[in-house]
């Protein structure tokens, strides 16, 4: 983790976010049950740590920004409920709870970051430098722009972010990993086992007889939940899709063709030019130079070798104009002919002199051949423009409680009648449920809601809305035992077989450790014995589970032991172990050591921010926290 937390730091909007890697490190804490939760009052303040507090402002800005990225990572907008289902609340007050609790720790010791560090790490920043690695003033204010940020806010934040990251430094770095933990970690990892086995099947249980009732009754009782019957419901869903309402028959000849000629690029390919660039201290050197390989004097390459500027630096690459960022350069190159030669072109990052090497023409795709493309692209855009005016239209006749149905018979919209549905999408016969939209969103809707309900549309990913009406609700229950007799008795007659065998298992066990061969108990029950090497741990292996290898790895060496393999048992007597010597400062060792720091960075700088929170207190008012994101909890 504190490898992460110096990559992040390397990149500013990473410092602007690197405090959601110390909530993550106390995610196990858990903030809401350790601190002091008090209601009510007027305060502005929606928690305190110490005496550094969080505003509402803070909470609802950051609030925001975390529900943006889910929904940009979903695709799909978030109800408030599912933004809770998804613990968004808990994790944007652990995340400011932390920032506040080491804000204040760094205030307690005096730690500050002086401007001109400030400053620094601005000017490295990446982001922030131009094409000659030099801080570009004009592209940092317009990335900061971009970002929604202001000037004072991103210092504030830079200062504050690189004070955490020293004080974490300063707690879990260069950590030493111990000698006896490295080794233990290396006997773990690569020892190795071999064992010789059989495999008792179910054959070897013998005749199992027919259940009476009453044994049938006390093991359902005993094993109901297994026969239980989830919660069905019946629903009527009204589905308003854009490619449904798409009407490309309806797109007259005249707007067609006028999307074409307004967007001939995207059917074909646009032109692309080999383009070689030369930069200039300033603009009478570049005219000089150009003047130079206008006589002849000079060539292009060697004027590019007297400013140093060869192999990738010299030739931009084979683009289209609109891959070409400065857009003096773009119309400067693919205004010249192939061969020729530019005058000097003043681009934001300096003077330049360009060559074309190369150009290869665009094409583009006759209309007729794309004619059906671009109709039902106009249908879909204009079947999304109308989806809002549409929206309003059906929920003004929901207000009015006219039926579903008759809102989709009125306007020509596909109406969706559900019969019965869990809530994993499967009907009673066990198999998924056609034609629900969205069911990932749709299906916990239907399931919160009640019969006669007044129900939100659902926004859908194709940018449609779902109106639904719960129409019937077939509780949970427990299935009667003549229902699920059948399975009542496979469980029964399973269980009984599996009884059998482990009890078949221990007893050959015990001969085994008593001296037995494996090959005499094998003889004993009818069955071959057989050999495994190399065993690994955690990994199957043949007719060995991995649960199987993890028994004998944890059986000593000549001792025999049982473990369920299936629906059968494996015996196994333990046979060898081997395990490479632990030499000190190996490659495998540094492996381990490198591994294991950054675990034990992980654990300390955790213990570290939850002591810092204990002892600098965390106070949360739940009614300010409820005002500043909305809704109730």
């Amino acid at each position: 983790m504190l490898q992460g937390i110096r990559n992040a730091s390397q990149h500013w909007l990473g410092k602007i976010v690197l405090t959601i890697i110390f909530a993550l490190l106390i995610a196990g804490v858990g903030i809401f049950g350790v601190e002091e939760f008090f209601r009510g009052g007027s305060s502005n303040n929606v928690a305190t740590v110490g005496s550094t507090p969080i505003t509402a402002e803070q909470v609802r800005q950051a609030y925001q920004n975390q529900l943006q990225r889910y929904q940009a990572q979903l695709k799909r907008a978030l109800t408030p409920d599912q933004a809770r289902m998804l613990g968004l609340d808990r994790a944007v007050m652990s995340q400011l709870i932390t920032e506040a609790a080491l804000d204040q720790k760094t205030h307690d010791l005096g730690l500050g970051v002086p401007d001109a560090s400030v400053i620094r790490a601005i000017h490295d920043e990446k982001s922030f430098q131009n094409a000659q690695g030099q801080f570009d003033p004009t592209l940092f204010y317009q990335t900061l722009q971009r970002a929604g940020l202001n000037e004072n806010l991103f210092v504030r934040e830079q200062r504050a972010v690189i004070a955490r990251l020293q004080l974490a430094e300063a707690v879990s770095s260069d950590l030493h990993v111990p000698a006896a933990m490295r080794e233990a970690v290396h006997r773990y990892s690569t020892e190795r086992r071999s064992a010789a086995y059989l495999m008792l099947t179910p054959s070897v249980a013998g005749e199992i007889p027919a259940p009476t009732e009453d044994e049938l009754k006390t093991w359902y009782e005993a094993n109901k939940s297994g026969f239980r019957a989830p919660e069905f419901r019946a629903a009527t869903l009204l589905v308003v899709d854009p490619e449904a309402m798409a009407k490309p028959e309806a797109i007259t000849d005249a707007d067609a063709k006028a999307a074409y000629e307004l967007n001939k690029g995207r059917y074909g390919s646009p032109e692309k030019r080999t383009i070689q660039q030369i930069v200039f201290p300033d603009a009478a050197a570049a005219d000089a130079a150009r003047k130079a390989i206008e006589d002849g004097s000079k060539t292009f390459e060697a004027v590019a070798e007297e400013r140093r500027t060869g192999g990738t630096d010299l030739t931009l690459g084979t683009l289209t104009k609109a891959e070409l960022f400065d857009k003096v350069v773009a119309d400067a190159a693919f205004a010249l002919p192939e061969g020729g030669v530019s005058q000097p072109v003043q681009g934001r990052f300096g003077t330049v002199l360009l060559r074309v090497t190369k150009i290869e023409p665009g094409t583009v795709k006759p209309f007729e051949e794309v004619e059906g493309e671009i109709r039902k692209n106009l249908a879909l855009s204009r079947a999304r423009d109308a989806m809002e005016t549409t929206r309003d239209a059906i929920e003004d006749q929901r207000a009015g409680a006219k039926p579903l149905a008759d809102i989709a018979t009125e306007r020509g919209l596909k109406l969706v009648t559900v019969k019965a549905v869990d809530p994993q999408g499967k009907g009673p016969d066990g198999q998924r449920v056609a034609d629900i939209p969205d069911p990932e969103t749709t299906l916990p809707a239907l399931f919160r809601a009640e019969i006669g309900g007044d129900n939100e549309p659902l926004r859908t990913k194709s940018g449609g809305y779902v109106w639904y009406d719960v129409t019937g609700i077939d509780a949970a229950h427990d299935k009667p035992l003549d229902e699920v007799r059948d399975g009542v008795k496979a469980g029964w007659t399973a269980a009984e077989i599996a009884k059998r065998l482990q009890a078949k298992g221990r007893e050959l066990v015990e001969k085994l450790n008593g001296g037995a061969t494996i090959e005499a108990v094998a003889q004993e029950v009818g069955v071959n014995t057989q050999e495994a090497q190399d065993l690994a741990r955690n990994q199957a292996k043949d007719m060995l589970t991995a649960d199987d290898v993890n028994l004998i790895f944890a059986t000593p060496v000549g001792k025999a032991g049982t473990a369920a393999a299936g629906d059968s048992r494996a015996v196994f007597k333990v046979t060898a172990a081997t395990m490479p010597a632990f030499v000190v400062d190996t490659q495998a060792d540094k492996t381990i050591t490198k591994n294991f720091q950054a675990a034990l960075a992980d654990d300390v700088l955790s213990q570290y921010i939850s002591e810092v929170q204990k002892n600098a207190g965390v106070k949360i008012d739940q009614a300010a926290l409820r005002r500043a994101i909305g809704g109730e909890y």
